[in-house]
Parts: C-alpha cells; sequence; structure tokens
C-alpha cells in the first residue's frame, strides 16, 4: 500500500507540474490608491475572470500601492480592490493571450465609504483546507466526501490530526491534549467523550472546523497541543430561513465469524433563523440514529517466575447510538451601541454496547491451558444542558466594546456495565463457576462561570485588550460493584471495587494583551494571562483527600512581517497548561474483563508547554510552519502496567518526564485545469520521549508524517465530485508504536430544486484500509493491539434550503464556559 501510496503522490506531482508549464504564462500589476492619489498599503486585491467574478488569485498591495499577480492563464479577467472604509472597487476587463502576456493596468482610484453598500459576492468555493496565518481551517461545509461522515472522521482528514482508535485520543502534531470548542464554547468532555461526541456528530451540521496551535491569550491557557474550534452552520440579513438536512446509509463490516454485518445509520437535522427589526431568533434540532462495531485483537506476553503466559484475545463489539442535540437562542438589539442575548442548548444521548471478549491463554510452549469467555453489555446515558446570558456594548463602532457572559453548565450521566464471564478449560469444558459482575455509574457535573472582555483601540492602529475570568466546577463520580453469588443467585454489593469521588475546582484567570503596527509592514501583538487554581479531590470511600493550590502566567508573542507583495513571516510563542481530565483523577477501577481494566489517579499534576512557530506565507496560499514545543510533566493517559502474579494488565493516567516536539507542515494548492483544483498538505514532526518507567530511564524518538491530498472536479454547472486521500506513516502514542494507516473517499454532488436543494452520494474508505495496529514494549510489558471499525460505508444525504439565505445568523460568541467542558470525565 506504501507503494502505491507513494506512485500515486508522485504521478501527481508530476501532472500538476506539467499542467502548471502549460497553462501559466502572464503577469498582471498595478497600483490602487485613493481618490486623492495617495497609495493604499495592504489593501485586498483579487483576481476575477471577466464573465462571472470567479476569484483566480489574491494578493496584498505594498506600501506603495503596488501589486502583482504572476502565472496567469489565458483569458479575460478583472482586478477588484477591497479595504475597510472604502468602496470596493474593479478595473476594466482585459484579456492575457501570447501577445498580451504582461497587462500593467492604470491606477485603481478607491473612493471612500460613506454608506452601507449591498455587500458583493465573489464566486469562489473554499478550498477543503485553508491554510490561514494563524490556523488552519477544515471547509467541511459544501464538501462532498464529508457529507454522510461524522466530525470525527472529517477531523481525521485534517493535516496534522491523527486519531487513535484504540484509546479514543485526538492528537494534534504528534501531541496529545488537545481541548475541543464547539461555536466557540468547550464542550467540557474527557478526550473519551469528546471522541464519542465527534463519532456522533453529522458532518451536514458543521461549516468548518478550525485548528489553532498557538492560540493568544485571550483564550484559556489550557490545551498543550492547541485548541480545535468546530463552528456549527450558520446563516445570513432580514427575514426567516433555514436548512433541513436528511442523511442515510450502510456501513459494512465482518464479524468474529466472517460474516458482514450491515449497520444502518440515519441523521436528520432542521436550522431555522429569524430576524426582524430589533430581535433575532435561531435554533436547530439534530436526530443521529446510527449504528457501528469496534472489533480488537490483544496479544500479551507476561513473564513471571522464569516462564511466560501468552494471552490472545479478540473482542467484537457491536455499538447503537441515539442522540438528540437541540439548541435555541436570542438576541435582542436594543440600541445601535447595545445588544443582549441569551442562548439555551444540549444534548441527549444512549449508547448501548453488547459484545464478547473470547481469550485463549496458553504455556510458555504454547499449549493452551484455559479459553476464559466474557459477556458485556454496556449502555451510557450522558445529557447536558447549558445557558448562557451574554451582552455587548459598542461605545463609538470603532472598535471600542464591552462584552459580558454568564454560563450554567449541566452534565448528568449514568452507566451500566455488566460482565458475565465464563471460565472454560482448553477444550471448552467449565473449569470453575461462571463469575459475573455488575456496575452503576452515575455522575453529575455542575460548573459556573463568568468572563469579561473589554476592547480599546489606539492610535496607528494598535489595540488594548483585556479580560476576567472565573470559574467554578462541582463533581460527583459514583462507581457501585456489585457481584452474583452462584450458589442462591443474589446481588451482593462489593465494596472493594466500588468508590465515590468528588471534585471541586475554582479557577481565576485576568489577561492583557496589545497589539500595534512597528513601522508599516510589521505587526505584533502580545499578551500575559494569569491563572490561579484550587481543587480539591476526594475519595469518599478510600477517605483520600488530594488539595491543589497554584498559580501559573502563561506569557504570548505573535510577529508579523510583510516581506514584500508575495511573502509573509510570521512568529509565535505561547505558554500553556493541560489540567488533568476530571475521570482521571477519580481512583475508580473499570474492568474490560477479569484480566484488563483501566483505573484514575488522584495523584495527577498539570502539564506545561512551551511552543515556538514560524509560519511563511506565499502569495496567500503556500503556508510552511516550523515548530517546536516542550512539555514537561506530561500527562500520559494510557500508562500500561502489569501484576505478573494475577496475569492481569491495566492503564492509568500518569505523569512522565518530558516531552519534545519539532513539526513541519507545508500546506499548497494546484489549479491542475478550470475544471480540476487540487489541495495538499504535508506534516512531519519528531518526537522524542524521556521519562522513567518503574524507576528505569526511558527514552523513545520517532520521525512521523502525514500527507493529504484533496481533489475537487467541476463536471458541469450542477454537477461535481471529489476525491480525497490521506496516509499516516507509523507513529507513537506514548509506549505504543502504530502501524501506518490510511484511505481514501469519493463522492458526487448534483443540485437540484433550481439549486435549493442538492444531493450528495459519498463512499468512505470503500476497501476497508482503515485500521489500527500499536504495539507496546517496555521491560515487562509486550503487547500488540489491532483495531477495526465500520469506516467503509456509503452514504447520502439530501440538503434543501428554504426562505431568504441573506438573513443574517446569530452572533458568533465566546462564553464564560470556553476551557472547563474539556474535561468532564466519562467511560464506555
Amino acid at each position: 500500500m506504501k507503494t502505491t501510496f507513494y506512485t500515486f503522490i508522485l504521478s501527481l506531482i508530476a501532472l500538476t507540474t506539467s499542467f502548471g508549464q502549460i497553462l501559466t504564462r502572464g503577469t498582471v500589476s498595478g497600483q490602487v490608491a485613493t481618490v486623492a492619489g495617495k497609495p493604499l498599503e495592504f489593501a485586498t486585491m483579487m483576481l476575477v475572470k471577466a464573465n462571472d467574478s470567479t476569484l483566480v488569485k489574491g494578493a496584498i498591495s505594498e506600501v506603495s500601492g503596488k501589486y502583482a499577480f504572476e502565472n496567469v492563464g489565458a483569458g479575460q479577467y478583472r482586478v477588484a480592490a477591497q479595504q475597510i472604509g472604502f468602496r470596493k472597487t474593479y478595473s476594466a476587463t482585459f484579456t492575457i493571450d501570447e501577445t498580451h502576456p504582461a497587462i500593467e493596468l492604470p491606477a485603481l482610484a478607491m473612493a471612500e465609504e460613506s454608506k452601507n453598500l449591498a455587500e458583493v459576492n465573489v464566486v469562489a468555493k473554499k478550498p477543503f483546507i485553508e491554510q490561514q496565518v494563524d490556523r488552519t481551517v477544515v471547509n467541511v461545509e459544501n464538501s462532498i466526501v464529508a457529507s454522510g461522515n461524522t466530525a470525527l472522521e472529517v477531523l481525521e482528514k485534517a493535516p496534522g490530526v491523527t486519531i487513535d482508535r484504540q484509546n479514543d485520543q485526538i492528537q494534534l502534531k504528534g501531541k496529545s491534549g488537545v481541548i475541543v470548542y464547539i461555536d466557540g464554547k468547550q464542550t467540557y468532555l474527557s478526550q473519551q467523550e469528546v471522541s464519542n461526541l465527534l463519532k456522533n456528530t453529522p458532518s451536514d451540521n458543521i461549516a468548518s472546523i478550525e485548528i489553532i496551535t498557538n492560540p493568544g491569550s485571550k483564550y484559556d491557557a489550557a490545551g498543550n497541543s492547541g485548541i480545535i474550534n468546530i463552528k456549527m452552520k450558520k446563516n445570513k440579513n432580514f427575514g426567516t430561513n433555514g436548512t433541513f438536512i436528511a442523511g442515510t446509509g450502510y456501513g459494512w463490516v465482518n464479524n468474529l465469524n466472517g460474516v458482514r454485518d450491515d449497520l444502518p445509520k440515519f441523521n436528520t437535522s432542521l436550522n431555522v433563523n429569524h430576524r426582524e427589526g430589533k430581535v433575532n431568533l435561531f435554533g436547530n434540532y439534530s436526530y443521529v440514529n446510527r449504528q457501528s462495531v469496534q472489533s480488537n485483537e490483544l496479544n500479551r506476553t507476561i513473564p513471571y517466575n522464569g516462564s511466560v503466559t501468552y494471552f490472545d484475545q479478540k473482542s467484537f463489539r457491536p455499538n447503537t447510538f441515539e442522540g438528540h442535540s437541540y439548541k435555541a437562542g436570542v438576541d435582542y438589539f436594543i440600541s445601535k451601541k447595545s445588544t443582549v442575548g441569551a442562548l439555551f442548548n444540549g444534548f441527549s444521548n444512549d449508547w448501548r454496547s453488547l459484545g464478547i471478549n473470547n481469550t485463549v491463554i496458553s504455556d510458555a510452549n504454547r499449549i493452551v491451558t484455559s479459553r476464559p469467555s466474557t459477556q458485556i453489555d454496556a449502555r451510557q446515558f450522558l445529557s447536558n444542558v447549558t445557558g448562557n446570558i451574554n451582552y455587548k456594548y459598542d461605545f463609538d463602532g470603532k472598535g471600542r466594546e464591552w462584552t459580558v457572559d454568564a454560563d450554567y453548565v449541566h452534565y448528568n450521566g449514568e452507566s451500566y456495565n455488566n460482565l458475565n464471564t465464563k471460565y472454560l478449560g482448553a477444550g471448552s469444558e467449565v473449569i470453575r463457576p461462571n463469575q459475573e459482575v455488575r456496575n452503576n455509574m452515575p455522575s453529575t457535573i455542575n460548573i459556573m462561570a463568568f468572563k469579561t472582555d473589554y476592547v480599546h483601540p489606539l492610535k496607528n492602529g494598535a489595540k488594548l485588550e483585556a479580560g476576567l475570568k472565573s470559574s467554578f466546577v462541582k463533581a460527583d463520580n459514583n462507581t457501585l460493584y456489585d457481584t452474583l453469588q452462584q450458589e442462591n443467585k443474589q446481588w451482593v454489593f462489593d465494596a472493594s471495587r466500588s468508590n465515590q469521588f468528588k471534585y471541586d475546582e475554582n479557577i481565576n484567570a485576568a489577561y492583557i494583551n496589545y497589539a500595534s503596527n512597528l513601522g508599516k509592514k510589521t505587526k505584533l501583538q502580545m499578551g500575559l494571562r494569569a491563572e490561579h487554581t484550587h481543587s480539591i479531590g476526594t475519595s469518599v470511600t478510600l477517605n483520600q483527600t488530594v488539595d491543589r493550590n497554584y498559580l501559573n502566567v502563561f506569557p504570548t508573542l505573535f510577529l508579523s512581517r510583510q516581506l514584500d507583495s508575495t511573502n509573509t513571516l510570521n512568529l509565535s510563542y505561547s505558554r500553556r497548561i493541560d489540567r488533568p481530565d476530571y475521570q482521571n483523577l477519580n481512583p475508580f477501577v473499570f474492568y474490560l474483563d477479569p484480566y484488563t481494566y483501566q483505573k484514575g489517579n488522584p495523584f495527577l499534576r498539570p502539564q506545561y508547554t512551551n511552543s515556538i512557530e514560524v509560519t511563511h506565507v506565499y502569495k496567500s496560499a503556500i503556508s510552511t510552519t516550523l515548530g517546536f514545543s516542550r512539555t514537561t510533566d506530561f500527562i500520559n493517559r494510557e500508562t500500561p502496567r502489569q501484576i505478573a502474579s494475577e496475569n492481569v494488565t491495566y492503564v492509568t493516567p500518569e505523569n512522565l518526564g518530558s516531552l519534545d516536539n519539532i513539526n513541519l507542515n507545508i500546506s499548497f494548492p494546484v489549479g491542475v485545469t478550470k475544471w480540476w483544483r487540487m489541495q495538499n498538505n504535508i506534516n512531519t514532526y519528531y518526537t522524542h520521549y524521556q521519562t522513567f518507567y518503574s524507576g528505569t530511564p526511558f527514552e523513545v524518538k520517532m520521525v512521523a508524517y502525514n500527507l493529504y491530498s484533496s481533489n475537487n472536479f467541476t463536471l458541469s454547472k450542477t454537477l461535481s465530485a471529489e476525491l480525497s486521500a490521506w496516509y499516516n506513516s507509523s507513529s507513537l502514542y506514548g509506549f505504543y508504536r502504530a502501524q501506518p494507516m490510511g484511505a481514501f473517499s469519493l463522492g458526487v454532488q448534483k443540485k437540484i430544486l433550481e439549486g435549493k436543494g442538492n444531493l450528495k452520494l459519498n463512499i468512505s474508505d470503500p476497501f476497508w484500509l482503515n485500521r489500527f495496529n500499536g504495539r507496546a514494549e517496555v521491560q515487562d510489558i509486550n503487547f500488540r493491539v489491532r483495531s477495526q471499525w465500520e469506516s467503509r460505508r456509503m452514504m447520502l444525504t439530501f440538503t434543501y434550503r428554504f426562505g431568504n439565505q441573506n438573513v443574517k445568523g446569530a452572533r458568533q460568541r465566546n462564553s464564560a464556559t470556553s476551557a472547563e467542558q474539556g474535561r468532564v470525565g466519562g467511560q464506555n
């Protein structure tokens, strides 16, 4: 597969090079100025097709007002100039051909804007992956191959993002600790529950996904590898509009008997927005019903007393998920200066898994000694309700504003797990009585938060920002175990495994941020954030309390230099913190079978990361980023441990030394023909772990990379197609060394109902290539994991837009609870 993929990439590069030599032949240059003749610097310049205003190239004017477009193909064009405070201005139509390869246009004179003008739309489809100066944007909306998938599957295609399906972990450029936002509000979920939420969020409800590796001081300092912000679809002026989406499809997977299982999926959503006068109302509702499968194979070698025992486990867990999510809100425009709003949203999820875990235990000579088998019946209910009240005051319409947000968040969870283990001998005879264990894990989390931000413009384009935030978290998690007595079939409470854990946390934060222009080509932004944390974790059952009280400061620095009309250089630095998930602090034990479990660690400490990045942007299209980060006291959430005398293997989160990461990311678009466009991303990173394992130094070094390429084909005015492929090389997940992964997807889209509707047919991973293979080898730990899921599927999605499609949507805003939700615990 690796040879085929490399051949495919090299062929595409050769093909795009040859096409580029044929199609690019001319240059366009000129100057933009005010009506009075004063040059305009940093104006947005756009080269568009003359017939339909389709965007061809973009550029930024120099200090002298000059601009240039190079490698322009033959055709008829216009140049558009746009600048805040000025009317958008177009040049006359001109032609690039063999006799006119170089065009120098007369100066474009831009008049100051004296009134609000109707927005001029440039017809240009955004690339699926867009590299901006400070972030990577995955434009999910209108993507064909993204349709009918889940948010997690779309995220998996993003540059620098890898998904550990075995442990439900999201990594960004080789680092864990990613903080996930939805519409600027953090999810308040643990890594596992974030992964679960994204697995069941339809991609058709998503507009874009932003990946910010070095956030500024205005953001919470949490998240050592950065922030992923998922922006849901919005609408646009006055009147009423909405969108209705319905999707259905199937996934295919083979069960343990080799028989194909069909897994139906269905999702639908309704999004409505109404604006009239001073009131803007908005709301949406989504429903998801899908079946899925997770199959695992685990091979372990456990040494003990000079001999070894071999464990070969195979599990098959069909899952069903039914979820409802909703949002309702209102913005009231009190005056031109004041706006007040309220937001209410939440979800209700029901997840169930009926699975089996078969184990073959062999001695040192590979002679089978027993065949235990565990039936698993697991179910989890999780609901969330979030309320937000917000206020915005615009002092003068020139950027000076004050905002206030207050939030209340409530999570309620209930998990049930029944494990029924049959102990069979080598010939499948019963060698000891069955063991049946059940547990109930109720949990509640309440979060209150308040934040206020102030923005004050200064002279010469400078700006000062400051803000305060306080958050209060109360979590109560209970784990109740019962064991079935075989002689009388009575359930008996098991106090040795049960545990109640309470967690209280208060974080108070303040920040100040300053931005200014250093000359005409250099921009500076620097900030400082201080966060004081006081947390108390109490195991009621064990009568054990961990009290932590600490203050940290987090500086940030950003520099941007416009080198010339085509080159921009950016430098950024930040210090960040990653606090333990609430459930990772809970010392509960969660069993997968009698020989395998996971447990929490109440003694976890926060981890800290210092990051620096240098980004070069060429012609606002080709982006190259080189970054370095060092994480101290890094939290490895899946540290393997063994109790060899009992043949038991378990995982637990631990603080393990330091982690260094060097990464290089290159993003570049290619216009192959006028009907075929490509977007390519290459991300390479070097990972270096230095730690101690059971008192012995442990060091791992590795270079890894991932590749992504998307191809968009415009077949007609109403028909388009898309082909995308991604590949991850061997990589590290803590102690696990993962084998290469990759897959491709293809889809077609047809516009119907006079452009108000469309149909998308998408086929994901048709050859079922996407699977996880990992191995851990350290001291007495030696095991291999293989996982598969129903990544092979076909989906059909229908979308219909109704009403006035120019209605402005609700205001985008970050709520007060923008950092705590990513740490709500859960397990399944």
